[in-house]
């Protein structure tokens, strides 16, 4: 097989899933408006249900969720029948997934949600199929081909699957308001962790702050800044932070009488800050890409230093 067969295979895998994905977005309407509005409303979990490919999917789904705020799980339906069902409540939502609508082993679940009045959602390309018509919120996938035309294996159907749960988990999402900052907390390590980390996670604070006064002699407030090791020094006008001090500034006033000055003499007044709550990736992009780039930020509340960044922190703590 050559390698143009190869990538031409691959290639029209691609458009038959893109083609049905356009019809995904071109169909999604006041069925789609309505579920986002019933999870939003919901004081339960969201339980996910599907069996083979369309289990890992509702997995995936159930994941998506829970990371966004939204508490989920997944429930085997097989299990389910087994004492499983036992985790689902009234206050929960099922959402279930076939391609079909007809898999046998959601029948247990589609009865359980009908008996005891738990809300259900289909996510299906059968709308008049056995699980659409039992769904409060039916949510209709296009019934496009398979990118595998000879077995018909799960490939078009698992992405529109997947899709339709994407834009439920970030409409859902939008319309209750989460935020990154709330992202945070269900994401506290690796990359992801360190790009979602404060200023106030990785900021230095109290007694390691270097700051003086404005009327401070030079003479003094190198001393500040040596002992404190940023490179820099704050300066005061009584409680009000209103310039910094750098190495820069030191070589601009390099002359015979740079000790006898006063800091507010040396200093640049009215640098770059940032607040505790600010993500810690935008203070980075603060000191290096916009000019002129600097090596720290000073953190304010309000008027007040409370604390300072230096790049190097961002980089120990993963970010780049």
């Amino acid at each position: 097989m050559s390698t143009d067969t190869i990538i031409a295979a691959g290639r029209r895998v691609l458009d038959i899933e893109i083609e049905a994905m356009a019809q995904l977005r071109d169909a999604l309407g006041e069925d789609f408006a309505k579920a986002v509005a019933h999870l939003k409303a919901s004081k339960g979990r969201v339980i996910l249900a599907g069996v083979g490919k369309s289990g890992h999917v509702a997995r995936k789904i159930s994941a998506t969720l829970a990371s966004t705020g939204t508490p989920s799980l997944y429930v085997h339906p097989t299990e389910a029948s087994h004492g499983d069902m036992g985790m689902i409540t009234p206050d929960d939502t099922v959402i279930a997934l076939s391609r079909s609508g007809e898999t046998q082993e959601l029948a247990d679940m589609i009865g359980y949600c009908a008996r005891f009045n738990v809300p259900l959602m289909a996510i299906t390309a059968q709308p008049h199929s056995t699980l659409a018509k039992a769904a409060k919120f039916p949510l209709i996938i296009p019934d496009a081909p398979e990118a595998c035309a000879e077995t018909r294996a799960p490939t078009t159907s698992t992405t529109l699957q997947i899709a339709m749960g994407d834009a439920l988990s970030v409409a859902l999402l939008e319309a209750k308001g989460f935020t990154a900052k709330d992202f945070k907390a269900f994401h506290p390590g690796g990359a992801l962790g360190a790009s979602l980390a404060t200023v106030a996670d990785l900021m230095h604070t109290g007694d390691a702050v270097p700051l003086v006064d404005a009327a401070t002699p030079m003479s003094e407030a190198l001393i500040t800044m040596s002992e404190k090791g940023f490179g820099c020094v704050g300066v005061l006008n009584g409680d009000e932070f209103c310039g910094i001090i750098t190495d820069g500034d030191l070589r601009r006033h390099m002359d015979g009488n740079l000790t006898t000055k006063t800091a507010r003499t040396i200093m640049t007044a009215s640098p770059k800050t940032a607040q505790a709550g600010d993500l810690a990736g935008d203070a980075l992009r603060r000191m290096t890409a916009e000019p002129p780039k600097v090596m720290q930020l000073f953190v304010l509340d309000g008027a007040r230093a409370v604390g300072i960044l230096h790049l190097h922190d961002c980089l120990r703590a993963g970010l780049a």
